[in-house]
């Protein structure tokens, strides 16, 4: 089932939702001081390619990351989330989208601060 819901999410626009998340990674990798976002922007972008079946968990590496956060809210953050919740917006307005946009909702969220979030795939017992 994860599988089907990861192909219909990437055909129906996870292409986009992580191709921007790239987009935000590269966008940082140009200049030397944006350096340190890129890695969590490409972890996110995995993430929002194929977001069923992985979770996403806060790691708590200190206050050097509540700092990037915070930049990372500024510079990066507001437009992406604005995107995830826009999108999940749209699909709450029917049943079969409610999965899809509870995915997005997950996503706007660590839009905000994904500086020391990690992804791991989720089983069910």
């Amino acid at each position: 089932m994860r599988l089907l819901l990861n192909i219909l999410w990437f055909i129906f626009g996870g292409w986009i939702s992580g191709s921007l998340w790239i987009l935000a990674g590269c966008v940082f990798c140009l200049t030397v001081v944006g350096i340190p976002w890129a890695p969590s922007a490409f972890r996110l972008a995995g993430f929002s390619y194929a977001p069923f079946g992985k979770e996403l968990i806060d790691r708590h590496d200190g206050p050097a990351s509540c700092l990037l956060n915070v930049l990372w809210l500024i510079f990066a953050g507001w437009w992406l989330a604005l995107h995830h919740l826009v999108i999940a917006v749209i699909q709450f307005v029917s049943i079969i989208g409610i999965p899809f946009a509870m995915q997005h909702l997950k996503l706007a969220m660590a839009s905000l601060t994904p500086v020391g979030k990690e992804v791991i795939v989720a089983y069910d017992y």
